[in-house]
């Protein structure tokens, strides 16, 4: 019999926050940091529209894309790719700029597939610790060494929904060494309200040792299209465009990409909604010791130190109830926590309730 040969990864896999509760049919899943209002109208619009010609490749460049990015951000549309998801950015940066023995800084607590790509090209993915949960600078610097070639960030970060702000990220950049590679992950800056905070591309979109990630995951609600972006210095864009696959970003992902953009309105209720209900939870939550991260992004890390019952507990409680919340010890190791989305007001409202039933039985 033969035997193949392969490589084999000492890896943790990525485990998503889960979607289905066995025995059960209505679910509200409260896992995985999508949007609570679902796509802008003008997306299902174009959708169900019968102008996508299936049997064409997609435009392997994404340019409408691009140029309507560059005018909403305000930035250069050569210094732009899209991606698979912006996940498949990050690990076309792996394939770009690590070779086996670099080493890569993460924080202890952050996004897992910086490190999983990292490790698939060979890299040594070094951890920085986190001070309260939040990304300390302190730690990065102590961290790098010769051989560091990235640090990855996500402001704010997931899982943690702690957040660095502007004068904390620049003073980041500044103290590392010029020739790293900082990449600032904006998943949720559109969420971001708070006066300290100012997104990675606001502040180095004229930068070229910074790249930037975005994605339509998140507030445009296009988490199944799988459609992301990157940003950086043209040499960076040229060298990815010659290793990224031809047609990656398929064109109904491009054109619900380029609707949603379009869509100010739905865009601005989302961002209401998000800060209306995260901190009704947050307010909610706290009459039961059980803490979280103040307002951020469209989720909370929630804490179960003081409280009566264990996350764990909790956890398994609410699943009874067809409720899903991320579980902190998958992939993150951070024990007695969870991670709450924040959902739509039906769900939001549903989960008060489930909340109440535990505590007063």
């Amino acid at each position: 019999m033969t035997t193949l040969k392969f490589k084999r990864f000492n890896i943790e896999a990525y485990k998503p926050g889960k979607s289905s509760i066995k025995r059960l049919k209505r679910i509200i899943k409260l896992s995985a940091n999508e949007s609570a209002l679902g796509v802008s109208p003008k997306v299902k619009k174009i959708i169900s529209s019968k102008n996508v010609n299936f049997f064409r490749y997609p435009d392997g460049k994404s340019k409408e894309l691009r140029n309507q990015i560059s005018k909403k951000f305000k930035c250069d549309k050569d210094k732009i790719i899209c991606g698979s998801g912006s996940d498949e950015v990050i690990q076309m940066l792996c394939q770009l700029f690590l070779k086996s023995k670099d080493e890569v800084i993460v924080p202890k607590f952050s996004f897992l597939m910086y490190r999983i790509y990292s490790k698939i090209v060979g890299a040594k993915v070094v951890f920085a610790k986190e001070k309260k949960f939040k990304v300390s600078i302190l730690e990065i610097l102590k961290k790098v060494t010769k051989k560091t070639k990235i640090v990855f960030l996500a402001n704010p970060n997931n899982p943690t929904g702690t957040y660095l702000n502007k004068f904390e990220l620049i003073e980041l950049r500044r103290k590392l060494r010029k020739n790293i590679l900082l990449v600032v992950d904006d998943a949720y800056a559109e969420y971001m309200r708070n006066s300290d905070y100012k997104s990675g591309l606001d502040l180095f979109k004229n930068k070229q040792n910074v790249f930037i990630l975005r994605t339509f995951s998140k507030i445009y609600g296009l988490a199944s299209l799988r459609i992301g972006w990157g940003y950086g210095q043209k040499k960076i864009i040229d060298a990815l465009n010659i290793i990224k696959p031809p047609f990656n970003v398929n064109e109904v992902a491009q054109k619900a990409a380029l609707e949603s953009l379009k869509d100010i309105k739905f865009i601005s209720r989302s961002i209401k909604h998000n800060i209306i209900y995260a901190t009704k939870l947050k307010k909610f939550l706290d009459k039961y010791n059980i803490n979280s991260n103040e307002v951020s992004a469209n989720f909370l890390l929630l804490d179960f130190a003081k409280c009566k019952f264990k996350a764990k507990y909790f956890y398994k409680k609410l699943k009874t109830k067809g409720i899903i919340l991320r579980s902190t010890e998958d992939g993150y190791k951070i024990k007695n926590m969870l991670r709450l989305t924040i959902g739509s007001k039906t769900d939001c409202l549903k989960f008060i309730r489930a909340v109440e039933s535990i505590f007063n039985k």
